[in-house]
């Protein structure tokens, strides 16, 4: 059984899948930290100060750094994934949403990064975080215009994760 799990702050954030007209999926080649210089799709953390949801959150994020408007209604919530002991300095509850229809965007640089475009075999051969690449993208693409939640654990030396509820 791993240790407790300690007194760490909770962070609540968003990740957002938006696809082209192609099927290609829109990354952000990040230049500040959490995950420095590795690939994320676009996203960010909730303003918990202003009792902000989640949802709103995304069409915040998406506004802020693709500079598209989405309504909530072209949100569908994939997946929401808890994370314990990240870095050993917070929990994260990350709530997954895809954007519904394809989009067009015209800016593809801003001050978190560069925004590109991915197939989804390109993907594979991408830095990205350890718990997208063996979570999140494979829950994501398994559950796609569905619904998942999982719990990743990484506190110990290897991150375990468990898949809590699949519909």
């Amino acid at each position: 059984m791993p240790a407790p799990t300690p007194e760490l702050p909770y962070k609540i954030a968003v990740l957002c899948y938006l696809f082209d007209e192609e099927g290609r999926v829109l990354m952000l080649h990040r230049r500040k930290p959490p995950n420095r210089d590795l690939y994320s799709p676009v996203g960010g953390k909730l303003e918990q100060g202003v009792g902000e949801s989640p949802t709103a959150c995304a069409v915040r994020e998406i506004q802020e750094e693709v500079d598209l408007t989405v309504a909530e209604g072209d949100l569908h919530l994939t997946g929401m994934v808890s994370e314990s002991g990240y870095e050993n300095q917070t929990h994260w509850l990350m709530f997954l949403y895809e954007v519904t229809r394809p989009v067009k965007v015209e800016r593809m640089s801003f001050d978190e990064g560069t925004l590109e475009w991915f197939t989804r075999d390109e993907l594979d051969a991408l830095p990205l975080p350890e718990s997208d690449r063996k979570v999140l993208w494979p829950q994501f693409w398994a559950h796609r215009g569905r619904f998942f939640a999982g719990h990743i654990a990484c506190e110990g030396p290897e991150m375990v994760w468990r898949l809590e509820q699949s519909f």
